[in-house]
C-alpha cells in the first residue's frame, strides 16, 4: 500500500501546473504585445519622418518658386522702367544714348548717378552697336592716369581697339575717347576732356 501511494506521488509529480502554464502564456503574450507595441511605434515614428521631410521640400520648393518669381517680376519692372526712360537694350546691357553735351567726367557722373558707367567696348559686336547710333559719343576709355596707358573706366586695360588712322594722337592734351565715325571698324579718336559731346552710358541687366 505504501509503494502504491510512492507511484501515485511520482506520477502527479510529472504532470504540469495548469496555473503556471497559464503564467507563462501571459508572460509571453505580455512580451509580444511590448515588441509589437514597440514596432508599430518606430514605424510611426519612420512614417512621420517621412512626412516632414516631404513637408519641408515641398517648403523649400514653394520658396524658391516665389523668389524667382519675384525676382523675374522686379527685372521685368527695371527693363519696362529703362525702356520707358530711352534706355535700349542689347546683348546684356541697357544703353543710354544722350540728348545732350557734356564733357568726358560730366556725361561720366550722369551715367554713374544712374547706376551705370559710360560704355566699355570688348568686343565687335558692341562696338558696330554704338556707331549705329551716328553721333560723336564719349565712351568710357582714357589715359589720364598715366599717359599712353589707355584704360576702361572699371580700371581693366585696354586689349581690342577700333582706333582711327593716326589715332591716338593726342599727347597729354587728348585724355579722352570718342567714337567719331559711323561707317568704319575704326572709329575711335583721342579728344580734350572738356569738350562737350553727346555721351553712351552702359549698365548690366544682372541682379
Amino acid at each position: 500500500m505504501e509503494m502504491m501511494c510512492h507511484e501515485e506521488d511520482s506520477l502527479y509529480a510529472n504532470v504540469p501546473d495548469p496555473s503556471a502554464r497559464s503564467v507563462e502564456s501571459k508572460i509571453r503574450s505580455d512580451e509580444d504585445r511590448k515588441v509589437a507595441a514597440a514596432e508599430s511605434g518606430i514605424k510611426r515614428y519612420r512614417l512621420a519622418a517621412v512626412i516632414l521631410g516631404l513637408l519641408c521640400m515641398l517648403q523649400a520648393a514653394l520658396i524658391i518658386f516665389l523668389l524667382i518669381s519675384l525676382l523675374s517680376e522686379r527685372d521685368d519692372l527695371k527693363r519696362n522702367n529703362l525702356t520707358q526712360e530711352g534706355w535700349e537694350y542689347f546683348s546684356g546691357s541697357f544703353y543710354y544714348i544722350s540728348s545732350t553735351r557734356k564733357t568726358w567726367q560730366e556725361s561720366r557722373n550722369y551715367c554713374l548717378q544712374k547706376g551705370a558707367d559710360l560704355v566699355i567696348i570688348n568686343r565687335k559686336e558692341e562696338h558696330d552697336f554704338t556707331t549705329k547710333f551716328r553721333k560723336l559719343m564719349w565712351i568710357g576709355l582714357t589715359d589720364s592716369e598715366t599717359e599712353e596707358k589707355w584704360k576702361w573706366v572699371d580700371g581693366t586695360p585696354l586689349t581690342e581697339s577700333y582706333w582711327d588712322s593716326g589715332e591716338p594722337n593726342g599727347g597729354k592734351s587728348e585724355n579722352c575717347v570718342k567714337i567719331k565715325k559711323f561707317d568704319s571698324e575704326n572709329s575711335w579718336n583721342d579728344l580734350s576732356c572738356s569738350t562737350p559731346l553727346n555721351w553712351i552710358c552702359e549698365m548690366k541687366d544682372c541682379p
